[in-house]
């Protein structure tokens, strides 16, 4: 009886997520095919949907979004976040280095720098990013940690009836696994399944994550959340399906939810905003249009060009000549009854506003967009100084700043989101490095460090406060720094030590170390 009971529940819960996916599936039609139209307006592929008329016609292809995408994306690459742990208390000064340097280890251990490019990529040209809070029992050699990895805009479906993610009804990630992914990892539930029901005729026109078919399987992670007996507060479950089958219910193993926190494990990042949407736009669907613009009038220029390269020669009857005999360049005489009746015909030039507007519109776009020559690099001459090359460069990268902003704050969401997850997930004793006045000691982490015991057995969860900064600062930046640092010291206002100090360049330790104690 228990058996047949689980086997309804399971039913159930397939139904209630293929019924959802469906709804979501259809709204994000729509959404599928602009991300990857710009994906190919990304990579240059700006003529796929426009129809061949003549096969002979020149398509040319000035790649200005994706350098304008390429130079906001190493602006912000630049400046790549890096979490600051801080105390509520003073108390707990020791607790939040340990902390911070966990979160740093964490991320060096998953590669999140790879992640971050992965998510600059996607906010830039899709228009949002999403990334990913859980906890990976593999990591750190078999001891665990916790992560914040990329999702791929593809792949994911928000709730298309509200504008706060957090607010939906349920979340769904999908991705293809082959048969025997399923089989080897799943084979009592295995042998359960049925076929595919999106591996239909209709599934590509869908672009559900574009693969092979044939041999392979949806699989769908399935996330919604369930009222609890805390007002306003949810708990958030989680079930892997394909084939009609429930592979994995987190309510198995964690009735009361599967993060305490009670929010869904994603932190979602729009660059520009949509109304009614939680989604974004990116700058190519601010600048598509004029990126075509400027291709088609490219393309004006070439066929003038070529046209005007081979002039044509119009010939009568009455002229006497012979058509071949005159397209034999190497004689010297041909012979006819009239010239009157030979004339050359050529291309009539294109007007010099339409070569001025072709470039006028190309600058434009890299101005509108910020990849101008500031933000790359390129200053007039006469500009030598690094604090003046930073505040035109500052001036110039506007639109860098507000993403960078933004990846900020959904960093800070992502890394606090982090700090609950190895509260409750962690279970073994794992070394941090951290430093006092820069010499490194050995710590380590228990999550037991994060509860504080209260009068009567209690415990209360302790907090932190996070703030983010650049891991590195681009050369430009500390140049600048440097210029200043040495001002103030020929001022007087600071010693040679706090000058040092406060400089940024490699060997620093050393040289500080290597100092004579002043008298």
């Amino acid at each position: 009886m228990e058996r047949t009971n689980e086997k309804e529940a399971s039913r159930k819960l397939c139904e209630q997520a293929y019924r959802l996916f469906d709804e979501f599936r259809s709204a994000y039609r729509q959404e599928w095919l602009r991300l990857e139209n710009n994906e190919r307006i990304y990579r240059g592929d700006h003529w796929y949907d426009v129809p061949v008329t003549d096969e002979n016609e020149p398509r040319p292809v000035t790649p200005i979004i994706q350098s304008t995408v390429e130079n906001v994306s190493a602006d912000l690459m630049d400046q790549a976040p890096e979490a600051i742990i801080r105390p509520e208390s003073g108390a707990d000064g020791r607790l939040a280095q340990v902390v911070e340097a966990l979160i740093r280890r964490n991320h060096d251990v998953a590669g999140y720098t790879v992640e971050y490019q992965k998510l600059v990529h996607d906010l830039l040209v899709g228009g949002y990013c999403v990334q990913e809070v859980g906890y990976d029992p593999a990591l750190n050699n078999g001891l665990g940690g916790a992560f914040i990895r990329h999702v791929d805009d593809r792949s994911i479906l928000f709730d298309p009836l509200c504008d706060e993610m957090q607010e939906g009804r349920a979340v769904f990630k999908m991705s293809l696994r082959t048969r025997e992914w399923v089989r080897d990892r799943y084979p009592k539930k295995y042998l359960e399944m049925g076929d595919d029901p999106y591996a239909a005729s209709d599934a590509p026109t869908d672009d559900i994550l574009r693969g092979d078919r044939r041999d392979s399987l949806l699989l769908l992670e399935y996330w919604w959340k369930t009222p609890t007996d805390r007002e306003g507060v949810f708990a958030v479950h989680m079930a892997l399906i394909a084939g009609g089958v429930v592979l994995e219910d987190s309510r198995d193993t964690k009735p009361q939810g599967y993060f305490a926190h009670g929010l869904y494990p994603f932190v979602l990042t729009p660059l520009y905003m949509r109304k009614g949407s939680p989604l974004g736009f990116g700058i190519v669907d601010l600048f598509e249009k004029q990126q075509r613009y400027a291709d088609k009038l490219d393309q004006i220029v070439l066929k003038n060009a070529f046209m005007a390269s081979h002039n044509k020669l119009l010939v009568t009857e009455a002229s006497g000549f012979d058509e071949e005999d005159l397209k034999d360049w190497s004689k010297e005489v041909h012979r006819g009854e009239s010239l009157n009746g030979v004339t050359w015909f050529s291309t009539p030039p294109l007007p010099a506003y339409l070569l001025s507007y072709v470039q006028r519109i190309r600058e434009d776009i890299k101005e509108e967009s910020g990849a101008n020559d500031s933000s790359r690099g390129n200053f007039r001459q006469g500009v030598t100084a690094a604090s003046a090359i930073r505040a035109l460069q500052v001036a110039s990268t506007k639109r860098a700043r507000m993403a960078t902003a933004q990846l900020y704050e959904a960093f800070r969401q992502a890394v606090r989101m982090e700090i609950e997850v190895e509260r409750e997930f962690n279970l073994y004793l794992r070394p941090v490095t951290v430093y006092e006045d820069g010499t490194p000691q050995e710590a380590f982490f228990d999550s037991s460090l994060l509860m504080e015991k209260q009068e009567g057995g209690a415990s209360l969860p302790i907090e932190f406060y996070i703030s983010v900064k650049a891991s590195k600062q681009d050369p430009f930046s500390a140049s600048a720094q440097n210029e200043l640092i040495l001002q103030l010291l020929q001022a007087g206002a600071i010693e040679p030590k706090q000058a040092v100090e406060l400089m940024i360049f490699e060997g620093k330790d050393q040289v500080l170390k290597g100092m004579k104690p002043q008298e």
